[in-house]
């Protein structure tokens, strides 16, 4: 029998592939395209689906069912024109993902903050409380095998619902985590309004009977509990609310391994759902005792030895003295997830929490260096001024020009620039070692002199932006910068 084919334009993005990899499951043949080779693509292809770099319609099979386009791709890419001339069925991921989720009891975590997080940890409570769930993250999870889907037998599907491009109308929950709601995205919905009138759309999509999850910290979301009422009366469902206030706020932070309160707050609404849902207690503890986090969310990729400035002694045979320095790659690239971020680190990095007495508080003294790449010119412009307040827990930071977006992005405003934020940081915080890197070329160097000039024996530096600075951590890591 042959098998259907589906193929997918703009493979190598974190939620087409996690959609690749459902067809997978389900036995499709699966092909794709991206306009770049990537480490998603070449883990694809390892799995069985064909990749072709570029868009072109002759990358489709002759016989082709359905073709799934990235919701950032315009409707003129070769292949989309090709595949209608093909007959096959053209849909954007959200609806793809949408018709998919109907077939399964269907649990939905939105939010402008901490949604990949909080939808990785609820798919492994459920797993852990013997639902075998079917799970779609926008990230990699390690306890998925380092993969952004796992494919189960279970009813619930937990999904990551995006509200980019209203993505999320797609989507019909029976519940559903809402984590927060804060000015993102506004290159598409234009006013904050906006914003909080597509959150409470997507809850009135919602099926009726289910469970509604808050967080009762968000002041936004308090501020609509009026509407939230109204809705969830219509749907005859059940409204829970979840606060850091709690006492168990307090329980939680004392055996999650991951840092910083706003992890802290993802749990408390993961284990809000589930404990409405059934799963016991212990099993979510379980999780919380182990998850370790997800890719490009606070990850540790491994320690660097810096020689200080006393290296130069070496020529004098002197000895040689070095800095250590831990390096996490973080995808925080809005400013209340930057804040969120340094505040964890500054508080408790990572390893921190494996240690106890004068170890812990030793890290904690650490000096904390940020890498920070801009993402998208309009997210920069329209947040000028709260980016400026974002890093007053790095005690240095080094800014790299805005990653701009293909295809959604406005032109860069040199009033508006990376050049021009790391000025303004300059001016509010003149005792902040701040400085624009035009050429990564030099970045190196640069993490040297900071860390160099910062009075701490050892630092963390922290790789910041959801643009492609993570292939910038790579090649740190790979080169050492003790090489210099």
């Amino acid at each position: 029998m042959t098998k259907k084919h589906v193929h997918f334009v703009g493979v190598g993005g974190i939620g087409m592939s996690s959609l690749a990899r459902w067809y997978l499951a389900q036995n499709w043949a699966v092909s794709g395209s991206d306009l770049s080779p990537s480490e998603i693509t070449k883990e694809l292809e390892k799995e069985g689906v064909r990749v072709k770099i570029g868009h072109n319609s002759s990358n489709l099979p002759q016989k082709l069912n359905v073709l799934v386009y990235s919701n950032a791709l315009p409707q003129n890419t070769p292949e989309i024109e090709g595949a209608r001339k093909l007959g096959a069925s053209v849909v954007s991921y959200s609806e793809a993902l949408g018709a998919i989720a109907k077939t399964y009891t269907t649990l939905a975590v939105a939010g402008s903050h901490g949604k990949s997080t909080t939808t990785a940890l609820l798919g492994l409570c459920l797993l852990s409380g013997g639902f075998d769930p079917t799970v779609i993250v926008g990230t990699k999870v390690k306890e998925f095998g380092g993969k952004n889907f796992r494919f189960g037998g279970g009813k619930f599907f937990a999904l990551e619902a995006d509200e980019y491009k209203g993505a999320f109308f797609q989507y019909v929950p029976t519940s559903l985590i809402i984590t927060n709601i804060d000015k993102e995205h506004l290159d598409f919905y234009k006013t904050f309004a906006n914003v909080k009138r597509a959150f409470l759309r997507f809850l009135g999509q919602a099926v009726p009977g289910g469970k509604f999850v808050f967080n009762r910290d968000d002041a936004v979301l308090w501020g609509l509990r009026a509407q939230i009422l109204r809705i969830a009366k219509t749907k005859h469902s059940e409204i829970l609310w979840y606060s850091l206030h709690s006492p168990m706020a307090k329980k939680i932070e004392r055996v999650l391994r991951i840092p910083g309160r706003h992890n802290v707050s993802n749990a408390l609404a993961v284990y809000t759902l589930a404990r409405a849902l059934g799963v016991l207690e212990r099993r979510i503890f379980s999780v919380f005792r182990t998850f370790s986090g997800t890719w490009r969310r606070m990850e540790y990729c491994g320690d660097l030895r810096i020689a200080t400035a006393d290296e130069r002694g070496l020529v004098r045979g002197k000895t040689r003295k070095e800095t250590n320095v831990e390096v996490y790659d973080d995808y925080a690239h809005h400013p209340t997830e930057i804040k969120a971020t340094l505040s964890a680190f500054k508080q408790s990095p990572l390893e921190a929490k494996l240690l106890t007495g004068q170890a812990a508080n030793e890290r904690k003294k650490r000096k904390i260096v940020c890498v920070f790449q801009p993402h998208q010119a309009h997210r920069l412009k329209s947040l000028f001024k709260e980016f400026v307040d974002s890093f007053q827990d790095a005690d240095g930071l080094i800014l790299l020009p805005t990653y701009q977006v293909p295809g959604r992005d406005i032109a860069l405003d040199k009033r508006y620039s990376s050049e021009a934020l790391a000025k303004a940081i300059i001016r509010k915080y003149p005792r902040k070692r701040v400085l624009y890197l035009e050429d990564p070329k030099r970045l190196k160097e640069e993490i040297f002199n900071m860390l160099r000039g910062l009075p701490s024996s050892d630092g963390v530096l922290v790789m910041m932006g959801a643009g492609d600075i993570f292939q910038l951590t790579s090649e740190l890591i790979k080169k050492r910068i003790s090489n210099i």
